[in-house]
């Protein structure tokens, strides 16, 4: 199968005006800090907040970073299908909620999702139209050496960490754009770059400005109403 034949082609027709956008890379690339600091600048996004039953790390807030819950709790609401995807990594669960992000789409938010490879397909599945980035280390030894300067894992847990990303960057042409975070600020301008051109595809206008494009007497080739 070719890289390309991995990612969706664009709707005619956005389901809902807001866009959906999934922000993929393996621990230590830097994911995390880049979707912070676009968060800051584009008060347009909201960022999904995962259920997951790790414990919290020292700086992680309840219903800032995560809404931490126990196995149980996690398993109940998966067999409720609240769940939008859900996985295991590295021995915990991780979920998104489904309802919330179709609330905030629906109401012409746009919703990001930081999450990994096995997510993003499960994704993919409800959301076919969902736009992929995936952020790449500028070197496996840059990758060892973030993950350690981080100083929140064990040495067995970032030799762990770092089998684990060959696997995980092998999923990274199943992506829409790549981003290469190698200087930070040049990674955060081409993830900004990507939100914004991506609202400015035909689906998300007509989807937003359906008004304005029927009167200016422009539809969409399927368009039947």
């Amino acid at each position: 199968m070719s890289p390309q034949s991995h990612a969706p082609q664009p709707a005619l027709h956005a389901e809902y005006p807001g866009n959906l956008f999934m922000v993929v890379a393996p621990s230590g690339a830097g994911k995390s800090t880049l979707v912070n600091a676009l968060l800051a600048q584009d008060r347009d996004v909201r960022l999904s907040i995962s259920c997951t039953t790790r414990a919290p790390r020292a700086n992680e807030e309840e219903g800032v970073h995560y809404n931490f819950i126990s196995v149980e709790q996690f398993l109940e609401r998966r067999k409720r299908g609240e769940f939008l995807e859900s996985a295991e990594v590295h021995g915990n669960y991780y979920g998104t909620s489904r309802v919330w992000i179709e609330e905030q789409m629906r109401e012409g938010r746009d919703v990001l999702l930081e999450i990994d490879w096995q997510g993003a397909q499960q994704v993919r599945k409800r959301f076919s139209n969902a736009v992929g980035i995936f952020i790449l280390p500028p070197s496996i030894e840059a990758l060892e050496e973030r993950l350690k300067k981080r100083g929140t894992d064990e040495p067995k847990v970032i030799a762990r960490r770092l089998l684990a990303a060959g696997g995980e960057i092998a999923h990274a042409p199943e992506a829409d754009f790549i981003i290469i975070n190698d200087e930070f600020q040049r990674a955060l301008d081409q993830l900004q770059s990507v939100f914004t051109a991506v609202r400015l595809r035909f689906a998300s206008q007509y989807a937003r400005h359906k008004t304005l494009f029927t009167d200016l007497d422009i539809h969409a080739p399927n368009d039947h109403e």
